[in-house]
């Protein structure tokens, strides 16, 4: 795994609610774990974009509810500064499903636009991605 050169604020924490924007059959998901996060003891981690996370699937299709997927996020609500000074953030927080832990995903169509700093980190999900921001 690449990494992020932007400053990502994390502000995903455990148990919140994010929508898939992929056609892997699930739609709402909540955020059970951080993959990788170091912190200090007793602190709740937090994911940000392009952080690798397992996620419980809240609302889609039958056969995908109540089962844990791997994700990526690739959109957050909460503003972050990138290199060159330029702000970003998008209008909803978004996840992409994974098939596996490489980052192979599992959908192969994405609704709106995938940040930049998440393309660069995972390249399965940038190929698939229509709009880089």
């Amino acid at each position: 795994m690449k990494a992020v050169k932007s400053r990502i604020i994390r502000s995903l924490p455990l148990e919140a609610y994010v929508i898939a924007c992929d056609n892997s059959g699930a739609k709402v998901l909540k955020i059970i774990a951080v993959k990788g996060h170091k912190t200090v003891k007793g602190r709740n981690p937090a994911a940000g974009i392009g952080d690798f996370v397992m996620c419980a699937v809240k609302k889609g299709k039958p056969e995908m509810r109540k089962t844990v997927v791997p994700a990526v996020v690739v959109r957050q609500k909460k503003e972050y500064r990138r290199a060159d000074g330029i702000r970003i953030k998008f209008e909803d927080n978004a996840v992409v499903v994974l098939k596996d832990d490489k980052g192979n995903p599992k959908g192969t169509i994405y609704k709106g636009p995938i940040a930049k700093e998440a393309a660069e980190r995972w390249p399965a999900v940038s190929k698939v991605a229509s709009m880089i921001v």
